[in-house]
């Protein structure tokens, strides 16, 4: 049998006032994900273990059943692995946002939505003034960028800028955990500054100004990491002889370099609410049957789906485009996966990797809900896939590897 992971990022909720006291999985029209909850099995997923950040880069890996204790290096790794640079030992790899910072404010991580030739642009423009023999910038895409310093010490604090949105930037400005680690911190707190004078000076910000767009006016480092060492999933699994990942996103990218999956980039894939599900749902499509031509023959074992959209709106803020995210993941991703592959040996789990919620506009580390379903799975009772439902599921409380191991045991 083969296995199929619907990830949509950051899709569960708290209860929403406004929406009558309901989840935006309860009121969202999911008929695809509610048949999913109704023919398969549910339960809830601790994706965050105790101690740790409940970033992207924790909960995407835990699900892949990976210990947090033994692999997480942050994402600046993960971003380095996505777009092929190629860390050497004493490399300190950080993710780098380009950030929108007006005054004292940091007014948004992601400085009023970037295109990737615009962050090129401005990558190319740091790395002109500011690279060094020990520090040097990389573009990725839209506003997540990468930086490595050869010689960083990781023991440094820093704060993910989406969950500070609004606030003074000064009061989370890099500070080192230790004595050793003061020359790393002080080294990247002169880059922020320096970027501060350099950006607004560029003509695209000139012109975003002058349109009434957010500048890209700071770099924002964080995230910083070594190159993590990661079992591929080929090795641990052997019922998955070729996996692949399907993103937007940098550091899902780089989870799946290091888990052993080939990526496969879908055109018109932006991480955002105009991205191109039905694109991604055949090429989902393609890669389990072998329509696609760089599959392995028969077609990929395993495929690791992964869909932005909802965990941005839920950064912004925005319920009403939250939800638009969540019936577009069911109607134009799931329900043409489902009339595909019905009746067809795949089994499908779906799932968000941790909360963000609209009221916080920042990740939460409360479980999720999942549901499994394969042919042939004796259902649990659960007719509709949201937070409440899937607690009565028949799977429980999972933690650690359990998800995936449950998952794969799913057999023909």
């Amino acid at each position: 049998m083969k296995h199929l992971i619907i990830l949509g990022d950051g899709m569960a909720d708290w209860h929403v006032p406004s929406l009558g006291g309901k989840t935006l999985l309860q009121h969202a029209n999911t008929p695809a994900m509610d048949w999913l909850a109704e023919h398969g099995r549910c339960g809830m997923l601790q994706t965050v273990p105790d101690g740790f950040h409940p970033g992207s880069e924790v909960a995407n890996s835990s699900i892949l059943g990976y210990d947090q204790h033994l692999v997480y290096e942050g994402r600046g790794p993960l971003e380095a692995a996505s777009i092929g640079v190629e860390l050497q030992p004493g490399d300190l790899a950080l993710r780098c946002n380009l950030v929108c910072v007006e005054g004292d404010i940091l007014k948004n991580h992601s400085c009023g939505r970037l295109e990737t030739e615009e962050g090129d642009q401005l990558i190319r423009f740091l790395n002109e003034h500011l690279a060094t023999d020990r520090v040097r910038f990389y573009t990725g895409v839209q506003y997540r960028h990468l930086l490595v310093v050869r010689g960083g010490d990781k023991r440094i604090r820093c704060t993910p800028p989406h969950d500070v949105p609004g606030q003074p930037w000064r009061q989370f400005e890099i500070t080192a955990e230790v004595p050793e680690a003061e020359e790393t911190a002080s080294l990247l707190r002169d880059l922020v500054i320096r970027s501060q004078q350099l950006l607004p000076t560029h003509i695209l910000n000139k012109e975003r100004a002058r349109d009434g767009r957010d500048m890209a006016s700071s770099i924002w480092p964080w995230g910083g990491g070594y190159r993590p060492q990661m079992q591929p999933l080929t090795e641990r699994f052997p019922d998955i002889r070729h996996g692949s990942v399907i993103t937007a996103v940098d550091l899902i990218r780089g989870i799946g370099r290091y888990a052993g999956l080939r990526v496969i980039n879908v055109a018109g894939a932006t991480g955002l609410y105009d991205t191109n599900f039905e694109g991604k749902a055949q090429a989902a499509i393609d890669a389990l049957t072998g329509r696609d031509p760089a599959s392995a023959a028969g077609g990929d074992d395993f495929v690791y789906l992964h869909v932005e959209a909802s965990d941005e709106a839920g950064h912004d803020g925005s319920v009403p485009l939250k939800l638009q995210t969540i019936e577009d993941l069911d109607h134009r991703l799931i329900r043409p996966i489902l009339d595909a592959l019905g009746g067809s040996d795949v089994a499908i789990a779906l799932l968000p990797d941790h909360p963000t919620p609209c009221e916080h506009r920042t990740h939460t580390a409360e479980p999720i809900p999942f549901c499994i379903y394969a042919p042939g799975i004796q259902p649990d009772g659960v007719n509709t896939f949201d937070e409440d439902a899937c607690q009565a599921g028949a799977y429980g409380l999972l933690q650690g590897d359990d998800f995936i191991k449950l998952f794969m045991q799913q057999k023909q």
